[in-house]
This record gives structure tokens, C-alpha cells and sequence, in this order.
């Protein structure tokens, strides 16, 4: 049987959840740590064991949402045995599930930023996981590789894949489709083609084709 203490044990998901139900219940962000613990019966020093501030939280909250998509992705037994391109397109099928699921708290947090949803602060933290998973992509295709003409650029497939994520980012935001299913084609079809350009056009274009991409979406 479990102690008091032990069922009573605050834990960062909590904390997390707590803030989320707030934003979204009161329509603002919480403006003291102090009322914020008070209001959901946790001791300051618990709060500040996992967060030094509200700006903190609110970072850790996108990072969540990016490690239960990696863990997501990584129960696949057959994930490993995919091809790069059926990676990048789990990754994005993945996440947006997971934004989906918490769809009122994401679309308050970008609020007037829905069309440059770079723009916020704790959005860019994001960056260069998405920007790292990419890489890795790329580095691993790269292994196998002995001549350096046949090997493909980390640091451009990352920056390219960082401009996709935030053109699937707005298209999700404006899509009232059933089940989201036109983000789904969104998807398929702009990683299809991101990986048509990388294989068949010079690596310096690419960088070019994400922010055509973004500004595509930015404009329309």
C-alpha cells in the first residue's frame, strides 16, 4: 500500500499538466509562482525542483511533446528498419498526434504568432531537436557512404526540415479537416518532395526550398 507521502509525491508531468489546465481554464498565463502553487496545492521548493521559472515550464512543455514522440516512435520494433524518409514522415505523423491531443493548449500559446509561429520564444527551444533528429537522419544514410559526392549535408537537411516542421506547424493550425487528415497529406507530400530535391538538386538549394516553403505558408 502506498505511504501518504508516496501518493502525495509531486512530479514534473503533474506540474505540467496543472499549468496547462490553468492557461486554458483562466485564458492567461499564470503571473506567480507563488498563486500557482497555492492554487494547486504544491509546496514552492517542489515547483522549483523541476522549474526555475514559468518560462522554463513553458519550454519544457514543447520538449515533452517532442519526447513522447520520439518514445512513441521508438516502441515500433520495425522504426529501426525504416528508410530515412519513412522516419521523417513517422516523426511528423507522430508529433502532430501528439499536438492534436493538446490542440486548445498549443493553438493559445501561438495565438497572434499563428503565422510565424517562429516567433515564439519557447517554440524556438524546439528547434534544435527537430533540427538534430534530422541530422542524425542524415549522418546514419551518410555511414555507408565511402565517396563524399554521394554523401549528403546534416547541417542542410536539418535547417530544411526545421523550415517544414513550422510550414506543417501552421497548415495543422488552419486545418479543419476531419481528424486532420489534409495535415496528413501535407505531410506526405512535402517530405516526399524535400527528399526528391535533396537527392536530385545541388545541397545549397535546399536551404532555399524550406523557406519557400515557410514563406509560402506565411503569405497565403
Amino acid at each position: 500500500m502506498a505511504t501518504k507521502s508516496t501518493a502525495s509525491k509531486m512530479t514534473e508531468d503533474k506540474i505540467l499538466g496543472f499549468y496547462m489546465d490553468e492557461v486554458l481554464e483562466q485564458e492567461a498565463y499564470p503571473k506567480s509562482v507563488y498563486k500557482f502553487c497555492k492554487n494547486h496545492k504544491i509546496k514552492e521548493e517542489e515547483f522549483y525542483a523541476f522549474f526555475g521559472s514559468f518560462e522554463a515550464l513553458k519550454e519544457r512543455v514543447w520538449h515533452k511533446f517532442y519526447e513522447n514522440t520520439i518514445n512513441v516512435l521508438h516502441k515500433n520494433d520495425e522504426y529501426t528498419s525504416f528508410t530515412n524518409k519513412e522516419k521523417l514522415l513517422s516523426f511528423y505523423y507522430t508529433f502532430f498526434e501528439v499536438l492534436t491531443l493538446n490542440r486548445s493548449y498549443v493553438l493559445y500559446v501561438l495565438g497572434e504568432h499563428v503565422t510565424m509561429p517562429d516567433r515564439v520564444k519557447e517554440l524556438k527551444s524546439l528547434r534544435p531537436k527537430v533540427k538534430a533528429f534530422a541530422k542524425d537522419l542524415v549522418e546514419a544514410g551518410n555511414e555507408g557512404k565511402t565517396l563524399k559526392i554521394t554523401k549528403k549535408n546534416p547541417q542542410v537537411f536539418a535547417e530544411g526540415a526545421w523550415f517544414q516542421f513550422l510550414f506543417l506547424l501552421r497548415f495543422w493550425v488552419k486545418d479543419s479537416s476531419a481528424g486532420f487528415e489534409k495535415t496528413d497529406m501535407a505531410i506526405e507530400k512535402s517530405v516526399t518532395t524535400v527528399f526528391d530535391v535533396f537527392d536530385n538538386t545541388p545541397l545549397d538549394s535546399l536551404l532555399d526550398f524550406g523557406k519557400f516553403l515557410y514563406k509560402e505558408t506565411v503569405t497565403k
